[in-house]
């Protein structure tokens, strides 16, 4: 391994005006080489600088990570997704200056670090030969307002963790910033306000999610969302993911974007979440056969077929040439009466009704979240509420593996017309534990008197479900604090919390009205 030269707090020039700080990582002696580029508002120090830094740099690479404005060191004011773009590509001008870059480059990073790496990728040019992006997406909006609801746990313990993890002992943060969103969560206030009874003062992002979740199309998202260029992208790209993580649905349209496009990305996606320390090394590992056979020609370390998959329940790898895996067939799994769950039609049946009253909104037992542990739970106290609907399969006669897309095509009727509809997918072991596989939500706004057919996408899923285990489905119509409660009014989220209106909600499972998960059926190895 070679030495490592480190040269710290390097001022990086934007046309503004603002100066933002980076630390080059170089090995020693060493002179022009292809440049890794990581953008990060987390911090250039500590063990992410020691480990992919140094890590990089010891493989004959110069590495540069930057501080993103507004925090470490770097000037401006944070505007979260919004200067990621310009303040990158400056960035890029830059490093064609120095006198060690050797004319060709990367970008590594997870999360918000991928997300940077999307927001200059169209526009940098064929200098920008590889990219390794890990549990991120080219666009956030649609996490933050998953199913068109409000992704209330995950935007507020961000933007309190954006908020206290520069000040002192901010290194805790990421394990604060979830204790102070929920103490925030369950103080009652206002959702407006919890930003205030998180960290004591306004918080701009927040306060700007809340202000355009009601039309997501608007301007404020033009310049924050790359999702539209993602196959405009020359760059080679390998994506690492979670089946727990809260962006991977958007992740694989990124993926699914660039197969469209022609272009061969490789995946790998593990049973990992979202803060969780195991992805660490497999991301390290993969995007240094990827930076290797992409910047310096050497594609020996790199794997025969390009998408990796952990099967949860299997518990073990796969390689396939494809995503959705190639023999994927979907198969609809039909709410029965009795709380039935089969692949046979349902009979004539009268449908399930529950009360879902917003004073009292039905809670969440895990599931994907930003900054939480999101590996399954058991399922069987929420299971008990009268305001969930409960579908269990009978005991399953032999193996059954689900590798793909998942979605519910539901036919409800609501006595308001803005409601959620919360659909869960579960395995129940023989010893009665129920753990939630994947789920979905889907807002509803003036959905009228009348039935209506809902089309909920959940997460993907790679599970296969054992023999004498049962599938089994929830419907709901809340998922708290993970989603924000609805009202029943469709008044905007920062209209504070005034009048709220009880849903109630009838699902039907009959001849003409089939309601039905889709779950993607193969077949078993082994």
């Amino acid at each position: 391994m070679r030495r490592v030269r480190l040269q710290r707090d390097l001022p990086v020039p934007m046309p503004d005006g603002v100066t933002l700080l980076a630390d080059h990582y170089a090995p020693a002696g060493g002179g022009r080489a292809p440049v890794i580029l990581m953008r990060s508002p987390y911090g250039r120090r500590g063990l992410f600088g020691w480990y992919y830094g140094r890590g990089f740099a010891r493989q004959g690479f110069h590495v540069v990570i930057q501080s993103c404005r507004g925090g470490f060191g770097s000037g401006g004011l944070l505007d979260p997704l919004g200067d990621e773009h310009d303040d990158g590509l400056a960035t890029v001008a830059w490093l064609r200056e120095q006198p060690w870059y050797g004319g060709s480059f990367a970008m590594f990073g997870p999360s918000y670090l991928g997300y940077t790496q999307w927001a200059v990728a169209p526009y940098a040019g064929p200098e920008l030969k590889a990219m390794a992006t890990q549990i991120t997406a080219s666009q956030f909006r649609d996490a933050a307002y998953v199913g068109g609801a409000f992704a209330l746990e995950s935007t507020l313990s961000w933007t309190t963790l954006t908020d206290t993890m520069s000040r002192r002992f901010g290194g805790a943060a990421v394990l604060t910033a979830p204790r102070l969103a929920r103490r925030a969560v369950l103080s009652g206030r206002p959702v407006a306000e919890l930003d205030l009874a998180s960290v004591g003062r306004p918080l701009r992002f927040y306060q700007d999610l809340l202000t355009h979740h009601a039309d997501p199309a608007v301007a404020y998202w033009d310049r924050r969302d790359f999702s539209l260029k993602v196959g405009e992208v020359d760059a080679a790209v390998t994506m690492l993911g979670g089946w727990y993580d809260v962006f991977l649905p958007w992740q694989l349209k990124d993926y699914t974007a660039m197969r469209a496009a022609g272009r061969r990305p490789y995946l790998t996606i593990g049973p990992w979440y979202h803060v969780d320390t195991r992805h660490g090394r497999p991301a390290m590992a993969e995007a240094s056969a990827w930076f290797r056979a992409h910047l310096l020609g050497d594609r020996s370390w790199l794997r025969a077929e390009p998408v990796r998959l952990y099967v949860t329940g299997a518990e073990e790898w796969r390689d396939y040439p494809d995503w959705p895996v190639p023999g994927m067939r979907e198969q609809r799994w039909h709410l029965q009466r009795g709380f039935g769950l089969g692949a046979d039609g349902p009979l004539e049946s009268p449908p399930d009704r529950f009360r879902y009253h917003p004073a009292h909104p039905t809670p969440v037992i895990g599931g994907p979240v930003l900054l939480g542990d999101s590996r399954p739970r058991d399922q069987r106290r929420l299971e008990e509420r009268r305001d969930v609907l409960v579908y269990s399969s009978a005991a399953l006669e032999s193996d059954v593996e689900m590798i793909g897309p998942v979605r519910a095509e539901l036919f409800v009727r609501s006595s308001t017309p803005h409601v959620d509809v919360v659909v869960r997918v579960c395995d129940v072991h023989p010893d009665g534990r129920s753990l939630n596989v994947c789920e979905g939500v889907r807002r509803l706004a003036d959905a009228g008197p009348g039935t209506r057919r809902v089309s909920v996408d959940l997460w993907p899923i790679a599970h296969r479900f054992r023999r004498d285990h049962r599938i089994r489905v929830h419907v709901a119509a809340g998922a708290y604090p993970t989603i924000a409660r609805n009202h029943g009014t469709g008044d905007p989220l920062n209209n504070g919390d005034g009048a709220m209106v009880p849903a109630d909600v009838e699902v039907f499972h009959s001849p003409d009205r089939p309601s039905a998960v889709v779950l993607p059926l193969c077949v078993p190895r082994g």
